[in-house]
């Protein structure tokens, strides 16, 4: 039965309670001179930009072993995923209905996304959230920021500042799927007055709600800090190690009723999985030069290293750079193989700002140089015909090697007592070479260069000191990611997209209430979106379309009806269109493409409404309930609109239970419970499509992804979310 909207809106606004405890445990400093290379790339309340914080207390409720896009997904304007349906493994977030590769991640002020694919992947982070004191979430273009260009959001994560005196803290949450999360907090508090180190070990495991889409996670945080009389230095370390079972396909449409088949996985080789390691290094050195002026620089490195390995049935020979083989009389063209697909990756360089402080202006320069250097290669490890190759056949090796730097100039200014100017200016270039065409083709190095100007201007007007007004605009300028490159025709590259960024919001804060509400028009020149077209190798790529659109309203608020009783959630309401584009679909009786225009359509994932709630009640001084909904409409999952290819609207409910006992043994011991999807709701998040005509040949007998709709057939795996399902933790600390 579908949920009507009207009511929908009517149960966001069921005020909801929170009742929280305050922890201020680290070492105060001053405003000019922080640990580490972050306040570059945020905001603050008096910059003119929609943006959400999250501080350590809210982190921590919400933190019981599922990856950060579920610790976030209660944020304005997101849509999280889940491939397992648990919410560990592999997992992501939309935000505005852009996907990761249009969301700039920072760690710290240092770029986390990926160079080529422009990605974030979370499962490479376990327990990430353990170790992070504060994340500020950007939506639209945002403040200037080190990385690609925030096409859709910017999330900065700042790690745990040094507490002033020693602790441990050690977690374990158990739950559904034979989930298990166990972690160690330490840290030796200042010694000295100048010196401390703090860190954490963690591990979590999950079998998933898809069949065999099992996940053994490890992670590592080690930090060192130094506070000279005007300066700190930081140094840290952080690791993540992910063994995952691939759930990459999918469930069919037709399994998707029926509740013995909702976790069909069509994986069923015992090792097809996804091994991959990822380590990060980072130095910080910031320096007051006087009370108005401070300095900060930092140096990372981060080394990535795995596989995914797959079973391959029937597979061609020659594909594999393997000779066909004569046994007797059968000449042998195909066989079935497993393959490993490598990447092995180095991501280093340097990060920089100074700033300026005033009684009426903020100054910050800043910039960064960073290189990427990633292998890509495949080997076989075993075929049934091994014909000419030995063990450990390679068969593709390429490099790629891309140079980013930026400079930026921001100034926040106080003209006349109620009205702050914000000026914002980024140049960047990128040099990418690379080798077209990974597999099965000859491969020929290829170059391209690109220079950026993106401007960023805003006002910000206090009516009085609890209101304020303000407006921006501001344009991003983006490059293709790696595979609109190595699978475009050689020389005929895609064009850069270019966003053009139009804000305006209200904000108030009272004692018991805050309100915050923000417009935004998101005009986007050449963007890149799937259209069903292949290059002259039969390789899909991705087309630019003239004219796109994101338009909407966001709000956020809270209500503090008594010490008890909170209620605080947010709403938005959106539409995003193309204007015009050209689909192409796969005729299998021609072996062509036939084309088909479309006017007006809505982009991809990217629903009309969103909304979050939260009713946090305190029964007692130490007992904290919270009441958590998310709602998310319709989205369709191609770029024509159609109703053959769409996620119907969902409503999930959560119920969170934390206590906080007093002891003499423990400084901190908390006991939680969360029943996640605590009605049972049956729904599906993510998924993904291919279209193609045929009138002489019906593939639904030989392939179970395969149904037929009035526009022909579709080819497509949904993404269903476990149902009912519960996190129980204890954390104790001294």
């Amino acid at each position: 039965m579908r949920i009507k909207k009207e009511i929908l809106i009517i149960l966001f606004i069921v005020p909801f309670l929170s009742f929280s405890q305050q922890k201020n445990d680290t070492i105060p400093i001053k405003k000019i001179l922080n640990e580490v290379n972050i306040n570059a790339t945020r905001a603050d309340k008096k910059t003119p930009i929609a943006f959400t914080d999250l501080d350590k207390t809210d982190l921590e409720k919400s933190n019981l072993g599922q990856d950060m896009p579920y610790i976030i997904s209660m944020t304005p304007s997101i849509v999280h995923t889940s491939d397992a349906g648990a919410g560990i493994g592999y997992t992501g977030f939309r935000l505005r209905g852009s996907d990761a590769t249009r969301i700039n991640v920072t760690i710290n002020g240092i770029p986390l996304n990926d160079s080529e694919s422009q990605g974030v992947w979370w499962v490479n982070m376990p327990d990430f959230a353990s170790s992070v004191e504060k994340i500020q979430i950007q939506r639209g273009v945002g403040t200037s920021t080190n990385g690609g260009s925030a096409f859709g959001g910017t999330i900065n994560l700042e790690t745990n500042k040094l507490r002033k005196r020693a602790y441990a803290i050690t977690s374990h949450s158990i739950g559904s799927f034979n989930t298990m999360k166990n972690n160690i907090e330490f840290g030796t508090g200042v010694i000295n007055n100048n010196f401390g180190v703090e860190g954490r070990i963690s591990k979590i495991k999950s079998d998933g709600f898809i069949d065999r889409a099992d996940a053994n996670l490890e992670s590592h945080f080690l930090s060192g800090t130094y506070y000279g009389e005007n300066s700190s230095f930081k140094a840290l370390l952080f690791r993540g190690e992910e063994r995952t079972y691939q759930a990459w396909n999918g469930v069919p449409l037709q399994y998707l009723e029926n509740d013995k088949l909702r976790t069909y996985n069509t994986y069923t080789y015992e090792n097809e999985i996804d091994n991959y390691i990822q380590t990060h290094y980072q130095l910080h050195y910031t320096k007051e030069i006087n009370q108005k002026t401070g300095f900060n620089i930092a140096f990372h490195y981060t080394h990535g290293e795995g596989y995914y390995e797959q079973e391959k049935l029937n597979e061609n020979l020659t594909d594999y750079g393997l000779e066909n083989m004569q046994i007797n009389d059968t000449l042998i063209t195909n066989t079935d193989l497993i393959r490993r697909k490598w990447l092995n990756n180095d991501f280093t360089g340097i990060t920089y700002s100074i700033n300026h402080t005033t009684n009426k202006l903020n100054l910050t320069l800043g910039g960064a140089s960073n290189r990427y250097e990633g292998q890509h290669y495949g080997n076989i490890i075993w075929a049934q015909y091994a014909a000419n190759g030995a063990y450990n056949h390679q068969y593709y090796w390429n490099k790629a090697l891309k140079d980013d730097h930026n400079i930026f100039a921001k100034l926040n200014y106080q003209y006349l007592n109620k009205t702050v100017l914000f000026i914002d200016m980024q140049g960047r270039t990128v040099q990418y070479t690379f080798t077209g065409y990974d597999e099965g083709y000859f491969p020929e190095d290829q170059k391209t260069e690109l220079l950026f100007f993106n401007p960023k201007f805003g006002v910000q007007y206090a009516i009085n000191k609890q209101q304020t007004i303000y407006s921006s605009f501001g344009i991003a300028n983006k490059e293709p990611n790696r595979n609109d490159y190595v699978d475009s025709e050689f020389g005929s590259y895609p064009k850069h997209e270019t966003l053009y960024n139009y804000e305006a919001g209200y904000k108030i804060n009272k004692k018991n209430v805050s309100l915050a509400a923000n417009i935004y028009y998101m005009l986007y020149k050449n963007q890149l979106v799937p259209t069903g077209e292949i290059n002259n190798v039969g390789s899909y790529i991705r087309a630019n379309v003239a004219k796109s659109f994101r338009a909407g309203l966001e709000i956020e608020g809270a209500i503090q009806f008594s010490n008890q009783v909170k209620w605080q959630g947010n709403i938005t309401l959106s539409k995003n269109k193309i204007h015009h584009f050209i689909e192409y679909i796969d005729n299998w009786d021609s072996w062509g493409q036939d084309s088909l225009e479309h006017n007006n359509t809505d982009i991809a994932f990217s629903p009309d409404i969103i909304w979050g709630s939260q009713i946090s009640y305190s029964l007692i001084n130490n007992l904290e309930l919270n009441f958590i909904s998310k709602y998310v409409g319709d989205q369709y999952i191609d770029n024509t609109s159609s109703q053959e290819r769409i996620l119907g609207e969902y409503l999930i409910n959560h119920i969170r239970i934390i206590y906080y006992l007093k002891n003499p043994l423990f400084t901190e011991t908390k006991i939680s419970l969360q029943i996640n999807n605590v009605l049972d709701s049956q729904y599906e998040n993510n998924a993904w499509t291919y279209r193609f005509i045929s009138e002489n040949y019906d593939p639904r007998q030989d392939d179970i992804y395969v149904t037929k709709g009035k526009e022909g057939y579709n080819m497509s795996g949904y993404f269903p979310q476990a149902g009912r399902n519960y996190l129980f933790a204890i954390t104790l600390g001294l």
